[in-house]
């Protein structure tokens, strides 16, 4: 039974942008594996049919799984005999960090820089959920957090030295090969690519050329959807 991913979109349903159902996408392209998405907005999540409030969600056979890395681990125990996301107990470890850096570093950043830019991709009634939810958690206008954002983007040079560091030694954070870990950066980039106006990285930035690398991966499947004008 093919799988079904529910992904989060706004407006228009072609342009997927959430970093953590993308991190799915490229564990199920890494994987092998067929799977269909289910593009939902912010107002019908909490109607998935897990209940949990949340994407992304698969539903796989009689098995429905929310939340990335929950998704990833549950591929990864249940299609052994392809592509590990993981390539071990130490992988795994090292994309439990990779997640906590992610989210506390970049996420936190680029959550408030693209704030108004998510805001202006959803549907009215969506736009009036996000606006309400968004205020409430940052105690601040959307339009305030958005300036707070974007005074803070200067800081993800030196939050993001240590990819630099590693990438010249090895070409993905996974080693020879992208794992877990790759996508879930790759997921922030590719939401800053698909929602975002403004650059987040230079263009000499070996962490560009990383990102460039991810999105011919599998396909390409990650330039399926073209980065915001």
């Amino acid at each position: 039974m093919t799988i079904q991913l529910y992904e989060l979109v706004g407006s228009d349903s072609a342009r997927p942008f959430s970093p953590h159902c993308w991190k799915v996408v490229m564990a199920l392209a890494h994987k092998g594996l067929e799977w269909e998405s289910r593009y939902v907005p912010f107002t019908e999540i909490p109607k998935i049919e897990d209940g949990s409030g949340i994407v992304p969600v698969i539903r796989d056979g009689g098995a429905t799984v929310s939340d990335s890395f929950a998704i990833a681990l549950h591929l990864e125990r249940t299609r052994t005999d392809s592509p590990s996301l993981f390539g071990g107990p130490g992988g795994e470890a090292m994309a439990r960090f990779v997640e906590a850096w992610c989210q506390t570093q970049i996420h936190a950043i680029i959550g408030k820089a693209a704030i108004m830019d998510v805001h202006d991709a959803l549907a009215p009634d969506d736009q009036a959920f996000f606006r309400k939810s968004r205020e409430a958690r940052f105690g601040m206008p959307l339009e305030e957090t958005r300036e707070l954002g974007l005074s803070e983007l200067g800081k993800l040079n030196a939050r993001l030295e240590p990819v630099r560091a590693m990438l010249r030694h090895q070409p993905f954070i996974g080693g020879a090969g992208p794992l877990f870990s790759d996508y879930i950066l790759f997921g922030a980039f590719q939401w800053a690519r698909i929602i975002m106006r403004e650059p987040l990285i230079g263009h000499d930035d070996p962490v560009l050329d990383w990102f460039e690398t991810c999105l011919d991966l599998h396909g390409g499947i990650g330039r399926a959807v073209p980065a915001a004008a």
